[in-house]
């Protein structure tokens, strides 16, 4: 029997490097696998469409399709928009096994991808101990996200951080540049912004904006090995049925 398919799932957006890091990073998952067969589709502004690419894959003969949310958290798409899209699909295509895998965070590999994101734009072992970090993410109205935010913050002042804060580009509060300024206000000499974002668009651009006043701004998480590897993670998870895993790991 043939391995299901992997479906990528991304939000879309009107701005081009979206699509354009989507497809970065679904190319290096197969260079990561060969063999196995890599699709991607959104939810709006870029096509395919998802509904597009399920019925492609029907008609193509595809008997299996593990579809990964390209999310960081558990919000809105998560848990209404994809599983309303995929239900759907399940209607009209009877015939195709479709299973929705869980989002990428939170997981070390996201925080290890980050980590080199900030080694990338300068950010050395040696400084953390005088450098206040913001975690800049998306922003959400999901109390759950917002709650995973906070707990990925408080891991990394563990992790050598003179001080960490969380931040967000919408939905919620704090703004990335007020939490740059608490940090100043608090003493910390340095700061770095590091983008807990998957591709470029316009909340990306909002926290760059706000990153004005800090010294450092990492990049997006964009097509880091790290993410790729997770998404192979995400799809090996969602093979084995629940009730095997618990078995697995009892």
């Amino acid at each position: 029997m043939s391995a299901p398919v992997l479906l990528v799932i991304a939000h879309g957006s009107r701005d081009p490097r979206h699509a354009a890091t989507v497809h970065a990073l679904t190319a290096r998952v197969r260079s990561l696998r060969p063999g196995l067969r890599v699709e991607t589709g959104f939810l709006d502004f870029n096509a395919p469409s998802v509904p597009r690419v399920l019925e492609r894959l029907a008609a193509q003969g595809a008997g299996a399709v593990i579809a990964l949310p390209l999310l960081l958290t558990r919000a809105f798409h998560a848990k209404s928009d994809i599983p309303t899209v995929l239900h759907e699909a399940r209607t009209r295509l009877p015939r195709m096994r479709i299973r929705q895998a869980e989002v990428l965070g939170p997981s070390p590999l996201l925080n290890s991808a980050l980590e080199r994101r900030l080694h990338e734009a300068g950010i050395r072992p040696g400084d953390r101990g005088s450098t206040g970090l913001v975690l800049a993410s998306a922003g959400s109205t999901d109390p759950e996200a917002i709650a995973v935010i906070a707990e990925i913050a408080r891991e990394l002042r563990h992790t050598g951080w003179c001080a960490v804060r969380p931040a967000f580009a919408s939905a919620s509060l704090p703004r990335t540049e007020e939490a740059v300024r608490t940090l100043r206000a608090e003493g910390v000499r340095r700061v770095a912004v590091a983008p807990y974002v998957i591709a470029p668009g316009r909340l990306p651009d909002r926290i760059a904006a706000g990153a004005a006043g800090a010294d450092v701004l990492a990049d997006v998480l964009g097509a880091s090995p790290e993410l790729a590897r997770l998404l192979l993670t995400r799809y090996d998870e969602a093979r084995v049925p629940r009730a095997r895993a618990v078995t697995l790991t009892a």
